[in-house]
């Protein structure tokens, strides 16, 4: 038998649908501010199950609260998405056509590049090769501002990421068009874009920088989990940050915009591909 929707469940979704996406310490908090003001029992280990009650009222209008992870930091998040529209189409009524034709674009960047990032060189030439229409340098440059704002993308110095939203939001879409692309993490079992390769052709497996940071810790000798070959790349050091801080209670509801994790390279070659979107 379904269980109801009460209201510690209809203050849990409707913060969702103000925020997007908000990372598991914030969920965990929102989901006890949520039982305490709705008067109803709260236990601390059981917030995939609320949500899981929440998702099950939400299939009929094709909206769920995914969970996922953090290419960056390897941090849980919750992201509010929505199942009927897979692609870039969802974003269509908040940009134009060539704005749209622009996101595929780096979209693409991003997948044939083995470190998961899009230069902004590279994405400024792309806008101005626009078919539908070009895109000066300078609006180029205001575009990509309202997509990492908007936490479509995330950037750091001069590089460009799909933001944890965007990879929860479309990640069925791009494994359908990107196919022969795209490669699951070895350790979490996640899709991969900002990870480390092993380097033997007979491998090749992935893993996320903060998988690589907490599967190799402590090891001075790093070999592949796969091939045992051994593990050339820098093992990068993965500092999470502090869990946030309780907000008033008055404060909990509908408040901050929606986070993203920063980009992290890592070192390798770049992949092409002739599929677009």
């Amino acid at each position: 038998m379904t269980r109801p929707m009460v209201d510690s469940h209809r203050r849990f979704l409707q913060t969702m649908m103000s925020n997007g996406i908000i990372d598991g310490s914030k969920a965990e908090a929102l989901h006890k501010h949520c039982c305490e003001a709705a008067a109803v029992n709260y236990s601390q280990d059981r917030l995939d199950e609320f949500i899981d009650v929440i998702n099950i009222h939400l299939q009929p209008m094709f909206m769920h609260i995914r969970k996922g992870m953090s290419e960056d930091d390897g941090l849980q998040y919750y992201a509010l998405v929505n199942l009927a529209e897979t692609d870039v189409t969802r974003m269509s009524s908040d940009y134009a056509d060539n704005e749209l034709e622009l996101f595929r674009k780096i979209m693409d960047l991003v997948a044939e590049s083995e470190n998961g990032t899009a230069s902004s060189t590279d994405i400024l030439n792309c806008g101005d090769a626009l078919l539908s229409k070009k895109l000066k340098k300078k609006e180029t440059e205001l575009v990509l501002n309202k997509f990492v704002q908007n936490k479509w993308l995330t950037e750091k110095q001069g590089e460009y990421s799909l933001s944890t939203r965007c990879i929860m939001e479309m990640e069925q879409y791009m494994r359908t068009l990107y196919q022969d692309l795209i490669k699951n993490c070895h350790v979490c079992d996640n899709i991969a874009f900002q990870c480390q390769m092993c380097e033997n052709p007979d491998c090749g497996i992935r893993m996320h920088l903060p998988c690589v940071a907490r599967y190799f810790r402590g090891r001075s000798d790093p070999h592949c989990p796969a091939c045992n070959e051994f593990w050339p790349h820098e093992i990068p050091d993965i500092h999470r940050p502090l869990a946030s801080q309780s907000q008033p209670s008055s404060a909990k509801e509908n408040t901050a915009p929606r986070s993203a994790p920063r980009a992290t390279p890592s070192t390798s070659q770049t992949r092409r591909s002739s599929r677009r979107l």
